[in-house]
């Protein structure tokens, strides 16, 4: 006997490795700084100081209108080309139950206007080739010179009638969705979100995340409301860029955005967020993960108008803000710990932060975090060498000039300087400032704000293989777990299982299926699923098994045949686009056990190591944590809900669709009675690859009569 739930999970991974994922499309989130940061690598030694080059910043011309919109042009007729960004600027807003409307709110902004549908709007922006896009703080557009006015028109109408359609949030909403389940299971996603939870404070809104609860709360009337209290041009700035002149700028400003009416905006002050008395170790489990992911963070006062600003962006990149700084030459190129370490401290008008990342192997996640704390405290109290300090003074210059060559560094500087508060002069004289950094000031600077001693030292990975290392680094000997959202979990608890034996959780589940009588009735399945596959369709999986040891599985997409996989009485046979091939070794014993048609029962009767872990929390609910080793020696861990005895999540390593080790998560749901027994009609796959895959159970036949002709290897 054997159960559908790992069979039909492992095999969905086995055959869809060979599909083409290219056509999957993949996003990272970027950011502007203030100021460029290096990357790459450099020249080893550095040149001699020279005298630090006279900057000649393009003028950006300012104008405020009669209703407080700040105009800010800056003229470059390079190329016949000009930008538009519109930027309302407002304290950040809590969101609390529903995290992540004011993104929402940003993203619909350009979905269709009093006047526009979405349809309209995008066939009129795409006929002059321009492009339009809109955030949480405003609107952006760029287009050909020629059609400046028609481009304004587009965004007045965009920043001033936005419709906010219903079915627009119902697609954004939906979109939300998978990003969230894509991040569930991304470590680095996970570390991110948590972080923000340890650093800053969930009553801060730095420190909020969107959550499936949050987001189904999220409703039009909160976005509405959003946008007629915070956008109001009175603390808005509008910033053009490109070729047109400065009168011309300011005269279309007055005329398309002239009418936007004023109006007084809410100011918000929250506490100040504390980095912790003494260093703490926060651990989320990502069970069978083969790496951790280390964040060691905690809040920085800095906002970006203090006189530390350049001081600590020097120390910051010698530490960890270029490829050949110190962390990256420890754990990177001394210790082959990681492909690379690095580390930021970024002001904030609010409240900034620290933080030094890596993701590292198991097996050296302490030894990592060792050499982090050693690098850090090695900053603060050993003095910087002069040729150390001049090969970061060039690089950073380099970066420098080089963002000068687009025009829009002219205006973003434009902007800071009116955001921040700052010199007039404060760009034109970056460099001279940056050269007068002595090497007693970067140590003071190191002394001040590299506090390893007051850290939140963040992990994600392997509980079973990594945590019990980790409190040597906390003050009190203590490691805090969190879930992926970072609300604090109990760890999984091998006494509040007292009583119990992996054995008897097995045989919970098989009762909970419908019992060993109804189970044994079963000779025959006959499943046919479908799996959404953003960018690609749908896929449709066909699975017929029979007495234990016969299972043949055919996959489509879009009605063509991809991949099918035929196992009968100890013979494999695998055919698909590459051509065909007879299946042996890890890959046969694999299809064997697939053929069976109820697995967990042969936990039982074969010989598997099946170890009771404790209890720990799968999605708000209690499970039963099972290490279960084959007798092929492949491992995995499957989680059993105590209330129900089913069975909601499995977890075990594979390799992932780029030949890389990957944790494969299967959950397992929405469990129905077919003549008697309990078949799981929802699996999600995640963490094979780019994004999570949902499949659905359609239809199930059982006993129906499944030919043997239907298993033939031909």
């Amino acid at each position: 006997m054997n159960c559908k739930t790992f069979n039909l999970s492992f095999l969905l991974l086995a055959l869809l490795l060979a599909l083409p994922w290219s056509a999957l499309a993949q996003t990272t989130p970027s950011g502007a700084p203030v100021i460029p940061m290096p990357s790459g690598d450099v020249r080893k030694q550095a040149p001699q100081p020279g005298t630090p080059p006279k900057i000649q910043i393009g003028k950006a011309a300012t104008k405020k209108l009669k209703n407080g919109l700040t105009v800010i042009v800056v003229e470059n007729s390079k190329l016949p080309r000009v930008s538009f960004r519109v930027f309302v600027d407002f304290d950040p807003v809590l969101e609390k139950d529903a995290a992540g409307y004011a993104d929402m709110a940003g993203e619909l902004l350009s979905k269709g206007t009093k006047t526009r549908t979405k349809e309209q709007l995008d066939e009129e922006v795409d006929f002059i080739g321009a492009s339009l896009s809109s955030d949480a703080n405003g609107v952006s557009g760029a287009c050909l010179s020629k059609h400046t006015d028609k481009m304004l028109e587009l965004l007045s109408d965009v920043l001033l009638n936005p419709a906010f359609p219903a079915e627009e949030l119902e697609k954004a909403k939906r979109r939300a969705e998978s990003a969230l389940a894509a991040a569930k299971n991304d470590p680095d996603a996970i570390a991110s979100k948590v972080a923000n939870v340890l650093c800053y404070g969930k009553d801060h809104p730095y420190g909020e995340n969107m959550t499936e609860e949050t987001l189904a709360n999220i409703n039009l009337d909160q976005i509405k409301k959003y946008y007629k209290t915070y956008f109001k041009p009175n603390i808005a700035y509008l910033v053009v860029v490109g070729d047109i002149k400065q009168a011309d700028a300011f005269a279309k400003a007055e005329k398309y955005f002239g009418k936007w009416a004023k109006g007084n905006v809410p100011k918000h002050t929250y506490a100040v967020p504390k980095a912790p008395e003494k260093t703490r170790v926060a651990f989320v489990d990502k069970t069978g993960a083969v790496q951790s992911v280390i964040n060691i963070t905690y809040p920085v006062e800095l906002p970006p108008n203090h006189p530390d600003v350049i001081p600590v962006r020097l120390m910051n990149t010698i530490l960890g803000g270029y490829f050949n700084s110190r962390v990256n030459a420890n754990l990177r190129e001394k210790h082959g710990y990681t492909y690379g370490a690095r580390t930021s401290l970024s002001p904030d008008r609010l409240i900034g932060s620290f933080s030094a990342t890596a993701s590292v192997r198991n097996e050296v996640t302490d030894s990592a975090i060792a050499q982090f704390l050693i690098e850090l405290e090695r900053m603060r109290t050993e003095p910087i060498p002069e040729d150390e300090l001049q090969l970061v003074k060039n690089v950073l210059t380099g970066q420098f000039a080089q963002s000068l060559e687009q025009p829009g560094t002219v205006a973003q500087f434009a902007l800071n300087i009116a955001r921040y508060k700052l010199p007039a002069d404060y760009y034109e004289n970056y460099l001279t400032n940056l050269q007068k950094v002595t090497p007693a000031e970067v140590q003071a600077m190191a002394r001040k704000y590299v506090r390893p001693d007051r850290a939140h030292i963040l992990v994600v990975g392997n509980k079973d293989e990594v945590a019990t290392r980790l409190a040597q680094f906390s003050a009190d000997g203590k490691i805090d777990f969190f879930d992926p959202y970072g609300n604090p979990i109990k760890v999984s608890d091998q006494s509040a299982a007292a009583g119990m034996t992996a054995q008897q959780v097995i045989q919970k589940y098989l009762e909970a299926l419908g019992g060993e009588k109804a189970l044994n009735a079963i000779k025959e399945l006959e499943a046919a699923y479908e799996f959404n596959i953003p960018g690609m369709g749908a896929l449709e999986m066909n699975v017929l098994q029979k007495d234990n040891d016969k299972i043949a599985v055919l996959m489509m997409i879009q009605g063509q045949v991809m991949n099918s996989r035929i196992y009968n009485s100890g013979k494999a046979k695998e055919e698909g686009m590459g051509g065909s091939r007879m299946l042996e070794g890890e890959e046969l014993e694999d299809m064997k056990e697939q053929a069976y048609l109820f697995k967990e029962a042969a936990y039982l009767a074969n010989n598997y190591n099946l170890t009771l872990k404790g209890i720990e929390n799968i999605g708000g609910k209690d499970a039963y944590a099972i290490a279960v080793e084959r007798p092929n020696g492949k491992k995995s861990t499957e989680f059993y809900e105590v209330a129900t005895g089913l069975k909601l999540r499995e977890v075990r390593t594979a390799e992932g669709a780029d030949g890389s080790p990957a944790t494969i998560i299967t959950e397992f749901g929405d469990y129905k009675p077919v003549q008697g027994v309990l078949f799981p009609h929802s699996m999600t796959l995640s963490g094979a690859f780019p994004v999570p895959m949902k499949g659905l159970l359609r239809s199930i036949k059982v006993n129906a009569g499944i030919p043997d002709s239907a298993f033939e290897l031909k």
